[in-house]
């Protein structure tokens, strides 16, 4: 199931269901996200702080609820990620979004509500970036790459290796298949819940940040001893920003983590793709039909995002 497209001067909703966001920051964010011709509807969790938390899990909860309702709001766009968001998915009316079919869009822990609305509705939501980065740095591509992606039902295209990506392959090969993923942490947090995340036949992206690489290869096997890498057509690697090891000489690398985990399960698979924690972050939608080259490290969209 596709949203409608986003058209110039459609009205956006800006929620924040994980954690808040500084006052200073959502202001300039919120101003700089205006200029883009779109109307602005900000959410009551934009504008709260529970210790960690944007409000309470039923505020936040009804946020999300109360955007997907409206009939004025065409697209739901979250401003930060952080921390929170899994406690939400039990309160979340997924019968009435699987109603009123809407974009919705962020990354980071937002990747546990992408799971959840995608399988609870089939609905196509995008992995892509938040409005309060808006207000830390300047990343024309990212936005324009988003756009593009809302705006336009056609397929968006091939993301190819970017110059400045460290990239490399760890399995040689071509795949198929919808598009799943996210971020690594919250993709083993939905394990064993009613969220789980879904692989088998799929391309499966995975994203990451700020982990030593003890811990992301703790988490790599708690997925392959759950099936779900080995489930999947093909694997993708973003870039694992800051998963650099304090004490190099006692720590495996991130590339040696790859090969020895992914490699033999002798799935398509490559490392470097620029989404997520990075810059810049292209935009991924979640459900869409695409298509992976891992020798040659490309990613191409077989079909829209959007209708």
């Amino acid at each position: 199931m596709k949203p409608n497209s986003l058209k110039p001067g459609d009205t956006i909703g800006i929620i924040a269901p994980a954690s808040p966001i500084e006052p200073e920051q959502r202001d300039k964010a919120i101003q700089l996200f205006s200029s883009f011709g779109y109307r602005i509807k900000a959410g009551e969790s934009v504008y709260r702080r529970h210790g960690y938390l944007a409000g309470s899990d039923e505020l936040r909860a009804e946020d999300v609820n109360r955007m997907f309702a409206d009939p004025e709001v065409k697209a739901v766009f979250c401003i930060r990620g952080g921390y929170g968001t899994s406690r939400i998915l039990p309160l979340i009316d997924y019968a009435m979004i699987r109603c009123n079919p809407k974009i919705f869009v962020g990354y980071s822990d937002i990747t546990a509500l992408h799971l959840a609305i995608h399988q609870k509705t089939g609905l196509v939501t995008f992995h892509g970036p938040m409005v309060g980065e808006l207000a830390r740095e300047e990343d024309p591509l990212s936005w324009s790459v988003l756009f593009r992606n809302l705006a336009d039902p056609r397929p968006a295209g091939e993301y190819r290796e970017q110059p400045d990506t460290d990239s490399f392959v760890m399995t040689e090969g071509t795949a198929e298949g919808p598009l799943t993923g996210g971020n690594l942490s919250l993709l083993v947090s939905t394990l064993g819940t009613p969220y789980e995340v879904e692989t088998e036949g799929k391309i499966l992206f995975i994203e990451e940040v700020g982990e030593e690489p003890y811990r992301v290869d703790r988490m790599l096997v708690q997925l392959r001893s759950a099936g779900k890498l080995q489930a999947a057509n093909g694997i993708i690697f973003t870039e694992c920003t800051d998963c650099q090891p304090k004490d190099p000489e006692k720590s495996l690398t991130i590339r040696q983590i790859l090969n020895e985990l992914i490699q033999p399960l002798g799935i398509p698979a490559y490392y470097g793709l620029k989404a997520g924690h990075t810059c810049p972050n292209l935009t991924l939608p979640i459900g869409v039909y695409a298509r992976m080259n891992a020798t040659e490290r490309w990613l191409r969209m077989m079909e829209g995002g959007v209708c």
